[in-house]
């Protein structure tokens, strides 16, 4: 039997499927069940009681983790004269506009965030097909078409979540590595929990939580209890 089979064999082990967890000891172990060499990154996963089929229950928005994400954010902005300068200052990575659009259309997909100006959306716009499957297509919702490039960047070096309901209800977001003490993630997926409730459709009838599951990359999935989440959020 492969090792890692054997391994996660293990770590499911250690937890009861039917079973919701406190927000701090659901925490503690997906830490404890994590049986990789690598950094895992730990992800949250929220089912909704939302249909996002109508544009009305449409769940999208973006939080700044207060403990980022552990990892380096490579940031490509879309600007051009005076606001060039500002991205480069700012610590984009990436700056440009016709040039960076070829690059993409070549192939190159090396960044992580994309931000633009408004100025710059037509020129962005001939790549929308190749940007949006792959979740990197500016938005304003979101806070990525600005021209408040200074704190675009920074918010999205420090640790700046996207967040988008999928088919069938669920939003799935990473909170941090394996690797951060229990107290730090605890405060990101709080934070991100309340981005959802704040994120909350006026059309959006009944049970909004109906499930918040936490798990390493690798590692089993833990529910949590939604009333112990939701009694901690600030």
């Amino acid at each position: 039997m492969p090792t890692n089979t054997k391994k996660l064999k293990e770590a499911r082990a250690q937890v009861d499927r039917n079973r919701s967890y406190g927000l701090q000891e659901g925490i503690d172990l997906v830490k404890a069940a994590s049986y990789t060499k690598f950094d895992e990154t730990v992800d949250v996963a929220v089912r909704l009681g939302v249909d996002p089929r109508h544009a009305d229950q449409m769940v999208r928005g973006a939080v700044v983790l207060p403990n980022g994400l552990g990892k380096d954010v490579r940031v490509l902005v879309f600007a051009k004269g005076e606001k060039e300068k500002e991205a480069r200052d700012a610590g984009a990575d990436y700056v440009g506009a016709e040039d960076l659009v070829t690059k993409i259309q070549e192939g190159w997909f090396e960044f992580d965030t994309a931000i633009a100006t408004p100025d710059m959306m037509g020129v962005v716009g001939k790549i929308g097909k190749l940007l949006g499957p792959r979740g990197l297509m500016p938005n304003p919702k979101v806070g990525t078409v600005t021209f408040e490039l200074e704190r675009a960047v920074k918010e999205a070096k420090s640790g700046k979540v996207e967040f988008r309901v999928e088919k069938a209800g669920i939003v799935h977001a990473p909170v941090g590595k394996v690797s951060f003490p229990a107290d730090k993630l605890k405060e990101n997926l709080l934070a991100l929990v309340d981005a959802l409730v704040k994120a909350k459709p006026s059309a959006a009838k009944g049970n909004y939580m109906k499930k918040i599951s936490v798990s390493s990359t690798m590692g089993p999935g833990v529910r949590l209890d939604i009333s112990d989440v939701s009694a901690q959020l600030s």
